[in-house]
C-alpha cells in the first residue's frame, strides 16, 4: 500500500506531509503512474485525522496533475514522466535550499558544505533517532 511506512511528524501540517509523501514516492519510483490511492476516507481513518485534511492534500495533488480523482470513483495516480521530473526538481530545489540556508546561518563555508555533502553521499546515512557509533 502506498502509505505503508508513513509516520506523521511534527512541525508540518499533515495535508503538507501527505503530498510529500506522495511526491517522494514519485520520484524514487515506489509510486507509479496508475497506482490507486486509499479512499479519502479509508486515509483519514488510517491516520486518525480528519477527513478534510485529506481532502486538502488529495485536491492540491490533482491540480499539481499527480492524481485524478472522479466522484464515486478511485482516486488514480496520474503523473506522467514530465510531472514526475517537475516534481523531482521541485524537491530537491526545496531540500537543498533549506540545507544550504541552515549553512549558511551557521557561518559554513561553500567548501566544508561540499566537503561534508561528499563524505555524507559516499558514506552510510543515518536514519533520524539513530545513535552514532
Amino acid at each position: 500500500m502506498i502509505f505503508d511506512g508513513f509516520v506523521p511528524a511534527e512541525g508540518s501540517p499533515l495535508y503538507r506531509q501527505i503530498i510529500r509523501h506522495i511526491q517522494r514516492g514519485l520520484v524514487a519510483g515506489t509510486i507509479r503512474f496508475g497506482d490507486e490511492l486509499p479512499s479519502r476516507r479509508t486515509l483519514s481513518a488510517l491516520l486518525g485525522v480528519n477527513p478534510n485534511t485529506v481532502q486538502k492534500a488529495y485536491r492540491i495533488l490533482e491540480e499539481e496533475g499527480i492524481i485524478t480523482s472522479h466522484t464515486g470513483a478511485k482516486s488514480l495516480v496520474a503523473a506522467d514522466e514530465e510531472t514526475v521530473e517537475r516534481v523531482r526538481r521541485a524537491l530537491l530545489a526545496e531540500e537543498a535550499g533549506g540545507l544550504v540556508r541552515a549553512m549558511r546561518q551557521m557561518g559554513v563555508s561553500r567548501e566544508e558544505a561540499l566537503a561534508e555533502i561528499r563524505r555524507l553521499w559516499d558514506g552510510p546515512l543515518e536514519t533520524e533517532g539513530e545513535e552514532k557509533p
